[in-house]
């Protein structure tokens, strides 16, 4: 029996799934939408704002401000909830509405974002908003999760020693890149502990974290339209750059075998596959990150209507050839 008093104590951090008979290769998932806050953004989130606390930074009319696609905002807003302070997101037009409903019904407030910026997309919109936000009154506090080492150094604290404790003989780990914070902590500590661990990122197409041409991305969660501050290339062996369409492809097949997950789930395993396919031996031993689970997509990435909108009928037919793009970093 687990008893817990407060939602910030639960998280599932042993939780593997075996992918083996979804992607043809030996692939274990480890699974991070399972505590109150439905993704691996609590670790940031807690980390942020608990470091804010020891700094000093926040007070009973401190008004905590934060730049999220989904899963981060949800987060701070539980935990906002549960330590007792008020929190805004900043979001735009591409989070889910269930995303911002659940938000909202934690008590805390959401300003979305419509216009892109012409050079930074509706990231670098979101950014001016809250720089304008935190030059009228001091009152807003911003966690400023793309920068705040708080971010790496909390799965740097939990992620990857989970994983290292569970697969003593890691071979290979697929870590999706968006602010690059979990990708970071984990390059970090395998790098420290484990340095023969190969560390591959997977990224979106349309992101610019590794070089790429900036492009259209409707699904939130992997990604960058600015380079990640956070991010050191160095740390990365391999970099996997995933369209949409086969995102979609790999969240509906994790569903056919009762798997639901978030569209940033189906980006990783897809990339996770690419390279798996490419370079993958019967002795391999992989480990892949899955942000978060996939009810909040059910009226994106699972709506029939939705992917025939911005993708086409023919979505969910498998392609000719493999798009993903493997390479170095």
């Amino acid at each position: 029996m687990t008893i817990i008093s407060d939602p910030l104590q639960y998280n599932e951090d042993d939780l593997f799934v075996d992918l083996h008979s979804v992607v043809g290769h030996s692939l274990f998932l480890k699974c991070e939408g399972f505590n109150f806050a439905g993704s691996i953004k609590l670790k940031a989130a807690v980390g942020m704002i608990e470091a804010a606390e020891r700094e000093g930074l926040l007070n009973q009319w401190s008004i905590l401000v934060e730049s999220s696609s989904g899963n981060l905002g949800v987060a701070l807003a539980m935990a906002a909830a549960s330590k007792g302070y008020r929190f805004l997101c900043v979001t735009d037009s591409r989070c889910n509405d269930a995303t911002r409903r659940l938000i909202q019904v934690l008590g805390s407030g959401v300003h979305v974002v419509t216009e892109p910026d012409p050079v930074g997309g509706l990231l670098g919109a979101r950014l001016d908003h809250i720089q304008r936000l935190c030059a009228s009154s001091s009152r807003y506090v911003w966690l400023d999760q793309y920068a705040n080492p708080n971010n790496w150094m909390a799965h740097h604290r939990t992620t990857a020693p989970a994983i290292g404790r569970q697969f003593p003989d890691l071979d290979v780990l697929f870590v999706g890149a968006g602010t690059t914070g979990t990708l970071m902590g984990c390059a970090r500590w395998f790098r420290r502990w484990r340095p023969q661990v190969h560390i591959v990122a997977i990224d979106a197409a349309g992101s610019v974290s590794f070089g790429g041409t900036p492009g259209r991305r409707l699904i939130p969660g992997l990604g960058m339209s600015v380079p990640p501050p956070q991010l050191h290339a160095s740390l990365v062996d391999d970099v996997v750059v995933v369209e949409e369409e086969e995102a979609i492809r790999a969240c509906h097949r994790l569903a056919g075998r009762g798997y639901v997950f978030g569209g940033s789930t189906g980006t990783v395993v897809s990339g996770a596959a690419a390279w798996l396919d490419r370079y993958g031996g019967a002795d391999l031993t992989a480990v892949a990150i899955a942000p978060d689970l996939g009810e909040r997509y059910l009226d994106t990435v699972y709506s029939p209507s939705w992917l025939g909108e911005h993708f086409g009928d023919g979505v969910l037919e498998p392609p000719v050839e493999v798009v993903a793009d493997v390479r170095s970093a």
